[in-house]
């Protein structure tokens, strides 16, 4: 279970444990039998681990067998061996904000510092009182370092120290634009309910041992969290799945993993669905990168232009997460990952895959463009209605915003929006036994964030009693797998990669 506390403000959510819970055992031929005494590293398909990982913690093991074959003379016995995995803990060790509200004003003194040092005078607004405002142009007298406000101006409770400079008898007064108007004013209206609710989950989580105070666990030293490199470029193996499906121009069907299936071809791995049928975790190889299946899962790796294999599939989902990768100036500086535009994201062929009042759910920036587009225009054109918006919230393992709330550039949450595919007719589209309830609006999804970027948290357990009992789930620009769910996208695998995870000691 990854829900730790649910209260009517939303949900304390543990993400870690959704992840370990996971049946993840491998079934694996044992390489070759064991030595008395001796220990030796797993073959096929699992890496070798040593004392000296390159995640930098110990993880030797005997590899023992759990098959009923006659042992040798030596001692050991042939067969299958299983081994569990588990995924890296100390990625969810956050204890400390990534900013803290003092560095903010650190940041500011040491501005004003240099500013001094250079020969620029700056002001406060008198009539500002140390606050930051601007809903339009801005007035300033010269010389008295006041300034007009817009009476709107007046409703907020967030601001920054606002410097009026003074040049040569010159005030120049900073202007939001639009966009930055827009986010300020969604803030104020969604700041109380965000702060409320995070802190009644947040008081939960302290009373149950969950969350801890800083001072109960000073021992334990929070080490610089080292990131597995991106050794395989899963966007760059769609390009290379694309050129393979133009050569051959053939529709694969579904390929089923089954309980006895050992190893699969790489190529059999691209351009069609790959289901785990199995009850245990699968290890697959491509380009040489090793990455773990989920029991149940199921998966197509490639990006949009390349969809037809999930279409074929001829299934209608139940649920639909969408996690778009939305443009934005982060993304661009940082070439963390490819972006699609509004309008290629509206390209989603999701009236396909939808069936019948399938809640669609859609993670959304920050930015009101994005949160608009959604509602205006992505959905209608979907034909899905937006009934709800939600909202995840990161908190450290000590209870703290993982930003400051009020922070003018990194806010602490991200949002969703709920909505239901609409159907022209006007019958009912459910039994009476199968009801389910009215999506609440204004809900809190609170957890301690993955250290690896855009890992969102599982949705599984908050979503279901809004989704028919058994009722099919699929993930889009999905970039892990979970049971039970299908996923696409051009990284689904990512944090699949066996540098997230850990071979366990007890190998049996």
């Amino acid at each position: 279970m990854s829900v730790v506390h649910q209260l009517s403000p939303g949900w304390l959510l543990d993400h870690l444990s959704f992840i370990n819970k996971i049946n993840y055992r491998v079934h694996q031929p044992q390489e070759p039998c064991c030595r008395k005494n001796e220990s030796t590293s797993v073959g096929f398909d699992s890496p070798r681990m040593d004392s000296k990982s390159s995640f930098g913690s110990s993880a030797t093991f005997v590899v023992c067998d759990s098959t009923t074959k006659p042992g040798n003379k030596d001692g050991g016995n042939c067969g299958m061996f299983t081994q569990k995995y588990a995924f890296r803990s100390e990625l969810f060790h956050v204890t400390k904000p990534y900013i803290t509200a003092a560095v903010h004003g650190e940041g500011q003194q040491r501005s004003e510092r240099e500013d001094a040092a250079n020969g620029v005078k700056k002001e406060t607004a008198t009539s500002i009182t140390g606050k930051r405002w601007n809903s339009g142009p801005c007035t300033c007298e010269a010389g008295t370092g006041t300034t007009e406000l817009n009476p709107e101006a007046q409703k907020l409770d967030i601001f920054e120290t606002f410097p009026a400079i003074n040049r040569k008898k010159r005030k120049k007064c900073v202007v939001f634009n639009q966009g930055e108007l827009d986010a300020m004013e969604y803030h104020t209206k969604i700041r109380e309910q965000i702060l409320d609710g995070s802190l009644r989950l947040i008081q939960e989580g302290l009373k149950s041992g969950f969350l801890y105070q800083l001072f109960e666990k000073q021992d334990q030293r929070s080490e610089p969290t080292s990131l597995p490199p991106d050794a395989c470029s899963l966007p760059g193996l769609c390009e290379l799945a694309k050129r393979s499906q133009a050569l051959g121009e053939v529709e694969l069907p579904t390929l089923r993993l089954r309980e006895e299936d050992l190893s699969v071809a790489e190529q059999d791995l691209l351009s069609r669905v790959v289901e785990n049928d199995s009850s245990f975790s699968k290890m697959i190889t491509l380009m040489g990168q090793k990455y773990l299946l989920p029991p149940k899962s199921s998966f197509l790796l490639s990006d949009i232009s390349c969809m037809q294999p999930l279409l074929n599939c001829r299934k209608t989902f139940d649920a639909i997460v969408i996690d778009p990768p939305w443009q934005n100036k982060s993304v661009k500086r940082s070439n963390r990952y490819s972006y699609l535009s509004p309008l290629q994201i509206q390209q989603v062929p999701i009236p396909q895959l939808a069936a019948p009042d399938c809640l669609v759910v859609t993670w959304v920036t920050n930015r009101q463009k994005h949160l608009r587009f959604v509602k205006d225009e992505l959905y209608p054109s979907w034909s899905v209605a937006a009934l709800a918006e939600w909202h995840w919230v990161k908190i450290t393992k000590t209870g703290e915003f993982v930003f400051p709330l009020d922070s003018p550039h990194k806010k602490p949450y991200e949002g969703l929006i709920l909505g239901r595919v609409q159907e022209k007719n006007t019958l009912p589209l459910r039994s009476t036994d199968a009801e389910v309830p009215p999506i609440p609006d204004h809900k809190l999804i609170v957890s301690v964030p993955c250290a690896v970027h855009s890992h969102k948290p599982p949705l599984a357990e908050v979503l279901k009693d809004y989704i028919k009992p058994g009722g099919e789930c699929l993930e889009l620009f999905a970039r892990n797998l979970q049971p039970g769910w299908t996923s696409w996208g051009n990284e689904v695998l990512k944090f699949q990669h066996m540098d997230y995870f850990v071979a366990l000691e007890s190998g049996c």
